[in-house]
């Protein structure tokens, strides 16, 4: 009889462990998404531009062919993440680096083009004006923009866990990239139909005579591209802001403690929680600004290059 107390007690033993590992697991990728947050808005607001032009009845079997891409993107990753972390966990810093500076580049890119350009009405007509394009070919070009986004929030995440055991990590990675392929994906699906929403609110309430109907779904319609300019507003700000953080922490990681002697110093005297996040924030995206336009001017100038040199060759 001691004996099945005994197994019993075995059991339990084990099942609090299991419920530990639970938590464990949880507040790991929830940790860990947190810190995706810039790359999950970017990835938000770019993706419904990959819809246009596509009839209501294909948009989200569209979207939805483009997450199962990118569980397949992010499954690739993890393997890759896993078997570096095992072989060279060194690399990781240089791919933060690398990431810190894409993010940087993008943010800054988006505000030259935006200074550049102005409105994006042209840019908007120029998206209803183009003729349909192959599902197949659409599904091609966001899943290779994906794979950028995901390995972003595949090489944040590993970098903000903190259990050292290669199983846990693996399943709090898994658990990351599939949480962040439904909250990206599904808010997409959600938001490409509110208009479609909107319209058919309004026609009910044309066909029954209700103002309030009419009225919310044209309201519906009207705010949705208001909606979409907001992420890519925020979305903006966050690649900046989480860019120039990664810069700054990991080049310190790598031999350069500068920039995070720099911030550190700048920010001793707040005693304030949220005052110190907000200081930390402006300051990572400065920095990410700052590194994002010297990347942008290097690329344009590459660029300019290129067309003089191949406009000089056409010429002979």
């Amino acid at each position: 009889m001691s004996s099945f107390f005994a197994f019993l007690d075995d059991i339990a033993v084990l099942a609090k462990a299991a419920a530990a590992s639970v938590d464990d697991i949880a507040a790991g990728a929830g940790k860990a998404a947190s810190k995706c947050a810039a790359v999950v808005i970017d990835d938000a607001a770019v993706t419904p531009q990959y819809v246009q032009g596509i009839s209501p009845a294909r948009e989200l079997p569209v979207v939805a062919a483009i997450a199962k891409r990118s569980l397949i993107n992010k499954g690739i990753i993890i393997v890759a993440i896993m078997i570096l972390s095992a072989i060279a966990p060194w690399i990781f810093p240089w791919a933060l680096i690398v990431g810190g500076c894409y993010l940087a580049y993008e943010g800054a890119e988006k505000i030259i083009h935006r200074v550049q350009h102005g409105s994006k009405a042209d840019a908007a007509q120029e998206i209803v004006d183009r003729s349909p394009k192959d599902e197949k070919s659409i599904i091609q070009g966001a899943a290779t923009t994906d794979f950028v986004l995901s390995a972003e929030i595949m090489l944040i995440s590993v970098d903000a866990l903190e259990s050292g055991d290669w199983w846990m990590r693996l399943i709090m990675l898994i658990v990351v990239a599939v949480l962040m392929t439904l909250l990206v994906y599904g808010s997409v699906g959600l938001l490409i139909k509110v208009d479609d929403a909107g319209r058919w609110l309004a026609e009910r309430g044309a066909e029954k005579a209700s103002s309030f109907l009419q009225a919310f779904g044209v309201g519906l319609v009207k705010l949705m591209p208001k909606v979409f300019a907001l992420l890519t507003v925020v979305g903006v700000a966050a690649m900046l802001w989480v860019g120039g953080h990664l810069l700054i922490v990991n080049l310190a990681q790598v031999g350069l403690p500068l920039f995070a002697t720099i911030v550190h110093d700048l920010t001793s005297q707040i005693s304030n929680g949220f005052l110190l996040w907000c200081a930390d924030t402006l300051l990572s995206a400065c920095f990410g600004i700052v590194v994002g336009a010297v990347l942008a001017g290097i690329v344009m100038l590459v660029k300019r290059a290129r067309n003089e040199g191949e406009e000089g060759s056409g010429s002979i």
